[in-house]
């Protein structure tokens, strides 16, 4: 599995209460942008429209080698999940007031995978706990360096 880009603000953002992967429709150019790496889904989101997931604000660069066939940038993609899926994220996100969020994306053998989120957002306290959990996790590696010397 070949990491292609990662939503790092997320986890930091939002709780990740289950994940999901999920297949997505692309056209011939995107892929080929996204082969070279020319790919970011921090600001991007997923929506249910219509009874089909949507990804919406992925950003993938035009191919430089395209015509007049090149894609859209940041158009919204479908998302390829079954249908028991769907239900269940939709009835999710109704009762509990939950959202969708792109984690990564990914190659799983040639096809083009995303790692969709369960995400309940966190407060500005749940920030700072982490904050202060990753600045003594720093220190503690950074005087066991030391102790070392």
């Amino acid at each position: 599995m070949k990491i292609i880009c990662q939503n790092k603000k997320a986890t930091f953002e939002y709780f990740i209460l289950d994940t999901f992967e999920a297949g997505i429709k692309l056209k011939g150019t995107e892929i080929k942008s996204i082969r070279a790496g020319h790919c970011n889904i921090n600001d991007a989101y997923v929506i249910i429209r219509n009874g089909k997931v949507e990804i919406v604000n992925m950003f993938i660069a035009k191919y430089e080698q395209g015509n007049i066939f090149n894609h859209d940038e940041l158009r919204s993609r479908e998302l390829l999940l079954h249908k028991h899926e769907i239900d269940k994220l939709q009835s999710k996100i109704k009762l509990e007031g939950l959202t969708l969020v792109a984690l990564k994306c990914y190659f799983k053998d040639a096809l083009v995978k995303v790692e969709i989120g369960l995400a309940k957002g966190k407060k500005l306290q749940d920030k700072r706990e982490v904050l202060k959990e990753k600045d003594t996790k720093r220190r503690i590696e950074k005087e066991l360096k030391n102790s070392y010397k």
